[in-house]
């Protein structure tokens, strides 16, 4: 006579997360990513999972203003933070202008680096309205491109850093 296998009920753990000013209470399975708490928990896709390495950069968010890999963030410690994600910059319907600099520049080909090329623009334009050309070089390198070259991205940082219209 072969005995059922007990099972367990799946582990979860509640987890109340601040994400682009507004308070989210999820049940997840320990371990779980803030990627996974955006893409999955929240239906906010536009953090990318790429590498799930920390390596290419497409999972950016900002964490308390600072960029950082959502992929390699546990959600569980995030309890205390204020998390924003591309879904969360602009005012309204209105683009930031990072935002709108890239589409003016056609610095949007595919769109999987987009979002996380963005937020480090936004961290980058609100510490320093003007950065300088290293800077802004920095911010960029944060998150692999594959099919722009980064010259049209390059220009839509400098279209506003020269404006200073992105704080």
């Amino acid at each position: 006579m072969d005995a059922a296998a007990p099972t367990s009920p799946t582990a979860t753990e509640t987890l109340a997360l601040q994400v682009n000013g507004q308070r989210h209470v999820r049940a997840v399975p320990p371990g779980t990513s803030v990627l996974d708490f955006l893409r999955e928990q929240l239906g906010l896709t536009g953090s990318k999972r790429g590498c799930d390495l920390g390596e290419c950069g497409c999972c950016a968010v900002l964490v308390d203003g600072r960029p950082m890999l959502s992929c390699l963030l546990p959600a569980a410690d995030m309890v205390e933070a204020e998390i924003t994600t591309i879904e969360g910059i602009g005012c309204g319907n209105a683009l930031h202008p990072l935002q709108q600099a890239m589409i003016d520049h056609g610095a949007i080909q595919c769109g999987y680096c987009t979002p996380a090329m963005v937020l480090n623009g936004v961290a980058l334009f609100a510490a320093d309205p003007h950065p300088d050309e290293r800077a802004q070089q920095t911010a960029i390198a944060a998150t692999t491109c594959r099919c722009t070259g980064y010259n049209a991205i390059r220009n839509a940082f400098r279209a506003v850093a020269a404006g200073g219209e992105a704080g």
